[in-house]
């Protein structure tokens, strides 16, 4: 008897068949068994189990159920399997490469079984995992994850992705006292010539694939972004994809913001509370929004304030950490002294003592929108949020931090506290509310809106690089997919039930930016028909 999609593999035969079983539904089986789970990693290690039985299943359950299922593969589920991963692990999901690869990590690539076919690739090292700190090798399920809502949100093919995580050693002493830790037990080394093997090894051995940077820390991410992006096809998702998905929000919310007040966009002033990779990443993202009314990059930069863990960012700071200090954009940044005199957003137009709390921050910006990238759960303290709604009629409000346990506001506290006024969009999903008599559904600035897209379109057109272009207009691709009814609803992005959709329109807005560089194109196939039965 030949095994059908709900058949579980290794069950070719009529005896180890139960009679009946062809005859009952396998996928409400499989999701009955999956809410019987109340623990969401247990639920995460019954989707990897039955991802290794019956992978043509998993896909079926996963793209029946996507509202469901995300949460699980990827935040805020993936956090606790990531930091518990050394315990929990089962078998070979992905790709190591470990430090003591050096010399031979082409040798090391080509053990992938999918070999030259492999088209995507999710890359970390496991320094920066989430807001939870450097996990080393436990960072794999990130990568792992990823690539799973390639599969669901774009269509990728699952024997064409791959995982990796970069076994570099990791700083956390838990984890090299750990006797069940996985990874080498070393501190980090440098990286800089294992970083260069690394991406020269995997041109040569995947020479169609597409590379996305996951989870590095911070000052890496700026840096292995710079020293990659013009000599392979490449782009990080905390930085590049962050920016996209928050810029289009912006832009949405911006204008309900504008409607409500009277006041012209270009009165908008952005105030960032978190300066790592992802918030200057986003910042210097966001400063299209005010290039696309016409300012130049002074202008739009000045509309941008920047808040770490001792206060304002200004200038005369010392000691302030390279990537704060970098001109934008990003392509054009350089590690070098040079930086130290170039504007960037730390304020010049600051005078006074240093304002490191919060509050009086707000006080003296008068920010329009608040946005969160800090992991610092709860920042937005109640004396926050109601000072944002004293001085906005519609206060944007965007605790962007993942996962749940490291927002810095819930969702129920910023309507409660706004009397309802609030446009808010999380990192981490939130479930609509009811107040007040009307119910009200929450914006989540997930990156799956946008990498899935980007990487689709980057593969399609066989770009060589992934331009600043191509990241803009997958942005502005993804602020324009809201439907009539979505945006009666008053909601900030699209909802995620239309995620193949909406990854289709920004592949097509990818591909026409990269046609517009002809740098950037290698060969260009017939991608018109490939997205013609999605109608776009």
């Amino acid at each position: 008897m030949a095994s059908s999609p709900y058949t579980p593999s290794g069950f070719s035969t009529v005896t180890r068949i139960p009679p009946h079983f062809l005859n009952t539904d396998h996928r409400q089986r499989c999701l009955s068994q999956l809410r019987s789970k109340t623990d969401g990693l247990e639920k995460y290690i019954y989707l990897s189990g039955l991802k290794e039985r019956d992978p043509n299943l998993f896909y079926e359950v996963l793209l029946g159920n996507m509202l469901e299922i995300i949460p699980i593969l990827y935040t805020p589920t993936v956090g606790d399997a990531c930091s518990k991963y050394s315990h929990i692990w089962r078998r070979p999901e992905g790709l190591y490469v470990g430090i003591e690869s050096r010399g031979h990590i082409r040798d090391v690539l080509r053990s992938w079984p999918s070999g030259a076919t492999s088209r995507i690739a999710v890359v970390t090292d496991g320094s920066r995992i989430l807001g939870l700190g450097d996990l080393g090798a436990n960072g794999l399920p990130i990568s792992i994850g990823k690539l799973d809502l390639y599969i669901a949100g774009a269509g990728i093919k699952p024997e064409t992705t791959l995982p990796i995580c970069l076994d570099l050693g990791t700083n956390t002493q838990k984890f090299l006292d750990d006797p069940l830790y996985i990874g080498v037990r070393r501190t980090r080394p440098g990286m800089d010539a294992f970083m260069k093997e690394f991406m020269e090894s995997m041109k040569e051995v995947f020479p169609s694939l597409v590379v996305q940077f996951e989870d590095f820390s911070t000052d890496n991410a700026f840096r292995y972004l710079d020293m990659f992006r013009s000599q392979y096809r490449c782009f990080n998702d905390d930085i590049q994809g962050t920016g996209a998905v928050v810029l289009s929000g912006f832009m949405n919310a911006a204008r309900l913001s504008s409607a409500a007040s009277g006041k012209p966009l270009t009165d908008h002033r952005i105030l960032f509370f978190g300066a790592g990779s992802a918030g200057i990443g986003v910042a210097k993202q966001l400063m299209s929004f005010f290039k696309f009314l016409g300012m130049n990059e002074e202008e739009a930069r000045s509309r941008i304030y920047t808040v770490d863990s001792k206060g304002l960012i200004t200038a005369d700071r010392k000691g302030l950490q390279e990537h704060k200090k970098c001109e934008a954009p990003y392509s054009l940044m350089r590690f070098t002294p040079s930086n130290l005199a170039q504007s960037d957003f730390a304020r010049t137009d600051y005078q006074g003592s240093p304002l490191t709390n919060l509050l009086d921050i707000i006080e003296y910006v008068k920010p329009t929108a608040l946005l969160g990238l800090s992991t610092l759960r709860n920042a937005f303290t109640e004396d926050v949020v109601r000072l944002m709604a004293s001085i906005n009629t519609r206060p944007i409000v965007f605790p962007l931090s993942n996962p749940v346990s490291l927002c810095e506001v819930d969702y129920i506290d910023a309507i409660h506290w706004t009397n309802g006024s609030v446009i808010f969009a999380s990192g981490s999903p939130y479930k609509p509310i009811e107040y007040a008599g009307k119910v009200y559904e929450p914006g989540q600035g997930n990156n799956m809106y946008i990498f899935p897209g980007i990487g689709m379109g980057a593969i399609l057109s066989k770009a060589r690089h992934v331009t600043d272009s191509m990241v803009e207009q997958a942005s502005i691709a993804l602020s324009e997919a809201l439907t009539q009814e979505e945006q009666s609803a008053d909601l900030v992005y699209p909802r995620l039930a239309r995620i193949r959709d909406i990854s289709a329109r920004i592949a097509l807005a990818v591909i026409r930016a990269g046609q517009k560089d002809v740098r950037t194109i290698s060969s260009l196939p017939a991608w018109e028909q490939l997205l013609m039965p999605l109608g776009i």
